[in-house]
């Protein structure tokens, strides 16, 4: 299984500035995000503590069950 990062760059690049395309900007750029996780608790409890913007946590869960059902 892929991390959720690599998962997540498919959403980075040029076009519309999209809340998933926000994100996987944000944490290409994040030096110490958890690039080789695939668990749930550490990337979320990542996001908590270091959240780029409001709706990240809402972005990120929607995103994980779309992760979990291409990649797992």
């Amino acid at each position: 299984m892929r991390s959720f990062y690599h998962y997540m760059m498919r959403y980075r690049g040029s076009g519309p500035k999209t809340d998933e395309r926000r994100l996987a900007d944000w944490m290409f750029e994040a030096h110490d995000f958890p690039k080789q996780s695939t668990s749930y608790d550490e990337v979320s409890r990542y996001l908590e503590w270091n959240i780029p913007f409001t709706e990240a946590t809402q972005v990120f869960d929607r995103l994980w069950e779309d992760y979990l059902m291409n990649e797992g």
